[in-house]
């Protein structure tokens, strides 16, 4: 028989590609994680990891167990919050996924609304991106989530649109603020971007490089940054321009870069922001409460999408 806490150390091991490092994740000695991926290949008759040096690498067998291990570690933790959702909005905790700059629209007036009519509630936001969060969703450790959907792979979830935030350009010189900013224009400029250890999947570069392919141009930048705070601030100092959400521009301009404005792009570009959880999951009654909390702090500062 296969127990949950089979497919937990097989997942381990299968991410950290070790016993040893598994062992460590998990709080166990390595010949435990040993001990239980013997039981589980001989449960299921084949062999799911190959040593290689000092590290395993699954086989075809393994890789084939691992989107249903996640699937069913994903179900065993939804009927725990199920079982624990009777108390979980007096003194459980909630937990909800939330891509980094969303915090500036929602982060701390998010906690604040659940917290005023639960107090007894714990609150946990979680997630820096929008495609670590999606990750974090599939395999079960957030019940639900905002992100930012344009390049997420949505399979195996439910998406619900709330709204979409415009994309616009940052500078200091008013010069560049005159008229909106075309592809050629912004394949010109010396951008600074946020983002950059997500650079390959982050939606805000995905809608750009998808603006200047189109149109024949290739997209380039002067300075990689983490956060969006340091990029603004650069964007103040005069030292690079950039791209990023009207409502992160709304919201830090005054703040870090009060010398500087902000442009639409030509043609206009936007980002879309949805809820998002696992196709066919039945969210805890903290879970929606926190959706709908989200929902609505969001649509008072990007433009509402109704479905």
């Amino acid at each position: 028989m296969v127990s949950l806490h089979q497919l937990r150390c097989f997942l381990a091991v299968y991410e950290r590609g070790s016993l040893t490092a598994a062992a460590e994740q998990l709080g166990y000695a390595q010949p435990s994680i040993s001990e239980q991926i013997r039981t589980l290949e001989r449960s299921l008759g084949i062999e799911l990891f190959a040593r290689v040096g000092r590290g395993v690498v699954p086989t075809a067998a393994g890789e084939s167990l691992r989107p249903h291990a996640e699937r069913t570690l994903a179900a065993a933790e939804d009927a725990r919050r199920a079982v624990r959702s009777v108390t979980a909005l007096e003194t459980g905790t909630v937990r909800f996924g939330i891509f980094g700059t969303a915090r500036l629209y929602a982060g701390a007036a998010l906690v604040a609304d659940m917290l005023k009519d639960h107090p007894g509630v714990r609150v946990e936001l979680i997630g820096q991106n929008s495609a670590d969060v999606q990750e974090e969703l599939r395999r079960g450790r957030l019940e639900v989530a905002m992100i930012a959907v344009t390049q997420v792979n949505t399979e195996g979830l439910q998406v619900t649109p709330v709204a979409r935030d415009e994309l616009v350009y940052l500078s200091a010189d008013p010069s560049r603020l005159r008229s909106p900013v075309t592809a050629e224009r912004l394949a010109r400029a010396s951008l600074v971007m946020p983002e950059t250890t997500w650079r390959a999947t982050d939606s805000t570069r995905v809608v750009l490089r998808r603006m200047l392919h189109e149109t024949g141009y290739t997209p380039t930048t002067r300075i990689e940054v983490e956060d969006v705070e340091t990029a603004v601030e650069l964007v103040g100092m005069g030292l690079a321009d950039s791209v990023v959400h009207r409502g992160v521009a709304a919201q830090l301009i005054p703040r870090l870069a009060p010398e500087a404005g902000y442009v639409s792009l030509r043609p206009k570009q936007f980002d879309t922001l949805a809820i998002v959880h696992r196709a066919g999951a039945t969210l805890s009654p903290a879970a929606r409460l926190m959706t709908e909390l989200a929902t609505r702090r969001i649509q008072a500062v990007a433009e509402p999408v109704t479905t």
